[in-house]
């Protein structure tokens, strides 16, 4: 007999359960309320730390799931719930995500902690990588780090944007060119620490959706920042430019080693809005009545839903295989980390129009939450690598060409 199973282990249904019901009490209830306040949600952040789902332990217990799939299971509940709280809640692991993926163990024992804090004095981290003018173009970045030999310190300088907790969180890890000449092969990330100085807030950005979500530019002013916050090391970079400069293969770009790792997380979250909207059209078309019977009795409506239904399943699919490729060490030889982003992205946008199609005027106003869901779906096809770009990197993955 085969050991292949879709079953979830009674460990994954454990956090599957206790992230939904927290999802389903605790934050369904205050969505609208954060959304129209357009506010980092402190008080469901709190409630979170309180129960362990806002901390450093559930990461790393998440993270360490041999199959891979207790984070993406999360990930789907908490935006089943909603989108803008779940990205308040899990903005931090964008922090701990680029840490883990270039920092060194010691580095990430000390950093990951002041990501999340305890619940009587909570922290917030942030992964700055988005430029005014370097956006899907991660190898243009323009904020330099300059290093001062003499202090042992780098010095920063520019402006990131569309930055999850931008300014307002206790740690920003900071990507930026030590060469801008090798592009994006003379990148590294930085550490900046609570209190630096040289590290401010600029525009803090009111947004379409995922509103309950803090999104701003973060100014790099002279920032100093010891030399021991470059993740990786020194010994590490300078090895890897010298590398790049003599034309040998110099590694992964340190953002792009970021977003491999949190591709199936987005899409993960993508499917959450998708189930949400597609669950509440089915409920509203069993229930609502027209011309004497349920609108469900309607092909035109039991075709949308049955449409909705097998894109957010094969959303899954796809979100669940990633992530599984990911924890078990397998390369994503065709993309398919960016197919399940892609396809549960896109997916998100479309479940989430037909639901406000089948609501009708109701679907339009916001005393009914599908309008929200539609609104939060769009920047899942565009944060973390465009729709665009996705396509871009599954077409090279397949084809072995250097497309532009």
């Amino acid at each position: 007999m085969s050991d292949f199973s879709m079953e979830l282990n009674e460990d994954q249904l454990t956090v599957q359960k206790w992230v939904h019901d927290f999802a389903e009490t605790v934050m369904r209830p205050a969505a609208h309320e954060w959304d129209e306040r357009e506010e980092t949600p402190w008080p469901i952040i709190q409630e979170a730390a309180k129960i362990g789902l806002y901390s450093m332990d559930f990461m790393a217990d998440a993270f360490s799931d041999p199959l891979g799939l207790k984070m993406v299971i999360a990930l789907e509940e908490l935006a089943w719930g909603d989108a803008g709280i779940c990205m308040a809640l899990m903005g931090s692991t964008l922090a701990v995500a680029g840490i883990m993926a270039n920092g060194t163990p010691e580095q990430a024992m000390e950093w990951i902690p002041q990501c999340f804090g305890t619940p009587g004095d909570l922290k917030l981290g942030a992964f700055g990588v988005s430029e005014p003018d370097a956006g899907s173009d991660v190898s243009s970045l323009k904020t330099r780090a300059v290093y001062d030999e003499a202090k042992d310190e780098w010095v920063l300088n520019g402006t990131k944007t569309w930055i999850t907790n931008g300014g307002i969180a206790n740690t920003h890890v900071i990507v930026a060119s030590v060469d801008p000449e090798l592009r994006g092969r003379g990148q590294a990330s930085f550490v900046i620490g609570e209190g630096t100085k040289g590290i401010s807030m600029g525009q803090k950005f009111q947004k379409m959706g995922i509103r309950a979500s803090h999104t701003a530019e973060v100014v790099l002013d002279d920032c100093r920042i010891p030399g021991a916050n470059l993740l990786g090391g020194k010994e590490k970079l300078d090895a890897r430019l010298e590398r790049a400069r003599s034309g040998q293969k110099a590694g992964g770009q340190a953002a792009m080693k970021t977003f491999e790792a949190t591709r199936p997380a987005v899409g993960a979250q993508a499917l959450g809005i998708a189930r949400a909207a597609y669950e509440y059209a089915l409920d509203y078309a069993k229930e609502r009545h027209q011309f004497g019977r349920a609108i469900i009795e309607n092909q035109a409506i039991a075709f949308k839903l049955a449409d909705m239904k097998t894109a957010v399943d094969a959303s899954r699919l796809l979100v669940w295989r990633a992530a599984w490729m990911a924890a078990s060490g397998k390369p994503f030889e065709h993309g398919e980390g960016s197919m399940s982003k892609l396809f549960a992205s896109e997916t998100a946008v479309k479940v989430s129009e037909e639901a406000i199609q089948i609501l009708g005027g109701y679907g339009y106003v916001r005393e009914y939450p599908v309008e929200r869901f539609h609104r939060d779906s769009k920047i899942y096809t565009i944060f973390e690598g465009t729709s665009e770009i996705q396509r871009l990197i599954i077409a090279r993955a397949i084809s072995g060409i250097h497309l532009n």
